[in-house]
């Protein structure tokens, strides 16, 4: 085995929740092999479709060549294309393209974003994050993760604070974290608090740092999601823990709910109105780890092999 590294190019642009996906998979990657990971910002539209005409990448003149390009959200693909064909490697989108799958080595799509079959599509349950699979888990540490309202789910604080209260008060051997999220009503935490819950500590997400979630699923055997922060009930599953859905109204029923319902019929999940105060949430039917299945995969079919 080679003990040169891996040199792994992460094309960003500025959703944090593509970052998360970028870092997700290079740290599985790590895992594997001894990689070099540098940060690329993703160059306008306009820049990258030139410098991929004219064999030109900037952004990537003073950086080891690298042996795979990741990119993460629409504004990227270009600029992956573009480095990849001034300084060869690898081009690996971590979603369903906006261009052709051809143009690309490998396209990372979620199951319920429909490309045809080919070879260069590997299907992920869910998009892939940061979390690690724990074996540390403690059956008396509980979290909750508050979403908001959005294009495909209403909202009511009364309705969420309500199902929270359920649940805290019928697991009172287990200690409750909570936090919010940026679509978060602000009036949410307000209610909750006239609640005076005693085994529960919730914290906004304004006063938590990026790693304040992970962190917290290391430890957590149970955790309940908002339905409407999809990624949020990926990064549990990931996790290990048994995971509920608090009920939030749909204003559209998309793909992405359709997959929710999916690992509902298939006991990845369970929804509030199947749970019954003083039980405990079922564990997922099976290991999920997406980001280290795609890894190896990656790793494989392009032949990096590097020493851990």
């Amino acid at each position: 085995m080679s003990a040169k590294p891996v040199v792994i190019w992460q094309v960003y642009d500025d959703k944090p929740g593509h970052r998360n996906q970028l870092r997700g998979l290079s740290n599985a990657l790590a895992e594997i092999a001894a990689v070099e990971v540098c940060e690329v910002p993703a160059p306008s539209k306009t820049s990258a479709i030139v410098g991929l005409f004219a064999k030109k990448f900037v952004h990537g003149a003073q950086l080891p060549r690298p042996d795979i390009i990741l990119g993460a959200g629409h504004s990227t693909h270009f600029g992956v294309l573009a480095a990849r064909r001034t300084y060869g490697g690898k081009a690996v989108v971590l979603m369903k393209p906006s261009l052709p799958i051809g143009l690309f080595d490998l396209c990372i799509v979620p199951e319920h974003d429909v490309v045809p079959d080919s070879e260069s599509v590997v299907r992920t349950r869910g998009v892939l994050n940061v979390v690690r699979p724990s074996m540390s888990q403690n059956e008396r540490t509980g979290l909750m993760l508050i979403g908001g309202p959005s294009a495909a789910y209403g909202w009511s604080d009364e309705r969420i604070v309500e199902q929270v209260s359920r649940v805290a008060s019928g697991s009172p051997d287990v200690i409750w974290s909570l936090t919010t999220s940026r679509r978060t009503p602000s009036s949410f935490l307000k209610r909750l608090s006239e609640r005076a819950l005693q085994n529960l500590q919730a914290v906004c997400h304004e006063q938590t740092p990026p790693t304040w979630v992970p962190g917290q699923l290391v430890h957590a055997s149970q955790v309940w999601v908002s339905e409407d922060s999809v990624s949020m009930v990926y990064e549990a599953l990931t996790s290990g823990a048994a995971v509920g859905l608090f009920d939030v109204p749909h204003e559209s029923y998309g793909r992405v709910a359709a997959g929710v319902d999916a690992l509902v019929q298939t006991d990845w999940l369970s929804r509030f109105s199947q749970w019954s105060p003083g039980t405990r949430l079922r564990r997922p039917p099976e290991r999920l780890d997406e980001a280290r299945r795609c890894a190896e995969i990656m790793l494989s079919r392009f032949s990096l092999i590097a020493a851990a």
